[in-house]
């Protein structure tokens, strides 16, 4: 990757795209983690590409490429939900229709391999806040460690870890309300 990322910043295009290509699940995955709906989720993906692609050449160290895309993303992402936050009555996008009476979720196709995540754990996660939600994602579907979510949310290691383990804490709540039958005595 680091090569591309070199050859990207040259202005290289095509080690763009396959730089992009290469990270595309971890986006989407992240911002539906985040934002909840393929909509903004399509929106902060395509925002983030965009800043990416303008500012690659201030990336100093090229093998921190993802890390530094999925800050970038997770900015937009929380950029949109303050701005949602302050519209009255925003619609709920996921389940929508449009006016043909397509859902979005017909309409937004998701990376091939986004769909093998558990739909028990999505829903779980979309229960959750923000905070730990996230760190969920980043640790046990993109399979970072705690340095790199450390780097990535720009937060100590300490607080990653803690809102890790607090986070699995308030999963397994939530888990075992919904399925009673795994609760022992």
């Amino acid at each position: 990757m680091k090569s591309l990322v070199k050859r990207a910043q040259r202005g290289d295009d095509q080690a763009f795209v396959e730089l992009i290509e290469e990270n595309k699940q971890a986006l989407y995955k992240v911002a539906v983690g985040i934002l909840k709906n393929d909509f903004d989720a399509a929106d902060a993906i395509q925002e983030s590409i965009l800043t990416c692609y303008e500012k690659l050449k201030e990336l100093k160290k090229a093998q921190y490429f993802k890390t530094w895309l999925l800050r970038i993303l997770i900015n937009n992402c929380n950029q949109m939900l303050r701005e949602q936050k302050k519209v009255v009555g925003i619609e709920d996008y996921y389940g929508a229709e449009d006016a043909k009476g397509k859902k979005a979720e017909e309409k937004i196709a998701a990376p091939p391999g986004a769909a093998t995540i558990n739909e028990d754990f999505l829903e779980l996660l979309d229960q959750m806040e923000q905070q730990y939600r996230v760190i969920l994602i980043l640790y046990y579907v993109e399979e970072m460690s705690i340095r790199e979510i450390s780097q990535i949310l720009q937060m100590n290691e300490n607080t990653v870890k803690t809102r890790l383990s607090r986070g699995r804490g308030v999963y397994k709540k939530l888990y075992l309300k919904e399925h009673p039958e795994f609760q022992f005595e």
